[in-house]
């Protein structure tokens, strides 16, 4: 074989070499990806866990810091100081789960991803048909329009004392959320989040009723 010949036979067996190693770093690429954890879809658990609770943690954000700039007792700015400031933070990893999911920031009907769930129906959602507002925001623990403008009304220990009230039922409207996701979920860091939501919203419960006795509020 001439020199020429040679060199073109050469150059076709390392090109057949590279296109065999490409295709099997294809292969084992999608080998890996096909194995991979699938991404909660658009009526999982997870995703109507994120949705539901950006939307109870704004309201909790925005009482958080309402009391935040007009109270005079430390103890209760430095909670809502931390209310404000770790809720934004999970409200916004929810929020970049859902892009990271491919998934939209808002749908279905709120909750009713619980039903499927024993914490749903021990809290008496038993259907995912959609509630209405009064409902969804009752089920939810949310402050009402009327108690929000009553709060930033309020000034001094009243303003404290209603602050720790509603508080407190926001609070214990999310451990339930939490419990169902805890129960229905699968992805990690979802598990993670809301275990660590429902031992620290659990505890903040604790404080704000030693923070009631302590202020005398009425019951």
């Amino acid at each position: 074989m001439t020199a020429a010949p040679r060199r073109r036979w050469i150059a076709i067996v390392l090109i057949a070499v590279a296109v065999a190693a490409v295709a099997f770093a294809v292969g084992r690429f999608s080998t890996f990806a096909a194995s991979g954890p699938a991404l909660p879809t658009t009526d999982s658990a997870e995703a109507g866990f994120a949705r539901d609770m950006q939307v109870h943690h704004a309201q909790a954000i925005d009482m958080a810091m309402t009391i935040h700039r007009k109270t005079a007792d430390e103890d209760v700015r430095a909670l809502a100081y931390d209310i404000a400031t770790g809720q934004s933070a999970q409200r916004g990893e929810m929020y970049d789960w859902l892009v990271k999911w491919g998934l939209p920031q808002s749908g279905g009907a709120p909750m009713a991803w619980m039903a499927a769930s024993d914490a749903g129906h021990d809290h008496g959602f038993t259907s995912a048909e959609a509630m209405t507002a009064e409902e969804e925001r009752e089920a939810m623990g949310m402050a009402s329009p009327a108690e929000l403008t009553a709060l930033a009304q309020a000034e001094g220990t009243a303003a404290d004392c209603l602050f720790l009230s509603l508080m407190i039922r926001h609070h214990e409207g999310a451990i339930p959320m939490a419990d169902a996701v805890l129960e229905l979920a699968s992805d990690p860091r979802t598990l993670t989040v809301a275990e660590s939501m429902r031992n620290g919203q659990q505890f903040e419960i604790d404080a704000m009723q030693a923070m009631q006795q302590r202020l005398s509020c009425a019951p």
